[in-house]
């Protein structure tokens, strides 16, 4: 994890108590493993999800992702490992992804698109707490 990146998960953790902030903590190592947010659009694009994908950046309803789909688009060992950092079980570590995953994609892309700086975890996480 980089310096910004490490400044990002404090400010999140200072300002989200509870499971809101772990919550942020799985999703920035989450996006940090695949480059961004432009990376883990890919790995959905990539398994056959891209519909799903796409209706989260879009500013139309948010389609529903399986804790299955997360398992299968993200893969068992990236899951295991990160539920251990964690402390949770693979299990609940995906089904926390598949309830919050769709509504953090859509308040990274308020405009219904991918911003420019998506790589730039520290600037999306401090536009999404204005």
């Amino acid at each position: 994890m980089s310096l910004l990146d490490n400044l990002a998960t404090a400010v999140m953790g200072k300002t989200m108590v509870g499971s809101q902030g772990s919550m942020v903590q799985i999703g920035m190592e989450m996006f940090n493993q695949y480059g961004g947010l432009n990376g883990i659009l890919d790995k959905f694009k990539q398994a056959g999800l891209g519909d799903l994908a796409t209706s989260w950046v879009g500013k139309g309803q948010n389609l529903p992702v399986t804790a299955e789909q997360i398992s299968s688009v993200l893969g068992n060992s990236l899951i295991a490992e990160m539920a251990a950092k964690f402390g949770m079980t693979s299990e609940e570590l995906t089904s926390k992804i598949a309830q919050n995953l769709p509504s953090i994609i859509n308040k990274m892309t308020p405009n219904g698109e991918v911003p420019a700086d998506s790589s730039n975890l520290l600037s999306m996480v401090m536009k999404m707490l204005k």
